[in-house]
């Protein structure tokens, strides 16, 4: 069976949620920059300024419907009750 479309968390895709990027991030607002032009080019993601890694958008992730469970960087579906589901990683 096909996985069931959760509903978005209740804030802005360029906000990630505070367990998944700490608001103390040391890169955050390039963190957040890189994003926000992302997310603005219809791009899927970014590389991330610090690790060169590729981080997948917010919007990308909404357009996929259901949450992976994988503890993506920018999930547009975790909220303070599902926050605890992974770690933040980087």
């Amino acid at each position: 069976m096909g996985e069931v479309r959760k509903p978005l968390a209740p804030r802005a895709l360029t906000e990630p949620h505070p367990s998944r990027l700490a608001p103390d991030h040391p890169e955050l607002p390039a963190i957040l920059a890189a994003h926000a032009a992302a997310l603005a080019a219809g791009e899927a993601g970014y590389r991330d300024p610090a690790t060169g890694l590729f981080v997948l958008t917010a919007g990308f992730l909404a357009r996929r419907g259901t949450c992976c469970g994988r503890g993506c960087r920018h999930c547009p579906y975790v909220t303070d009750e599902s926050a605890g589901d992974r770690p933040a990683s980087g």
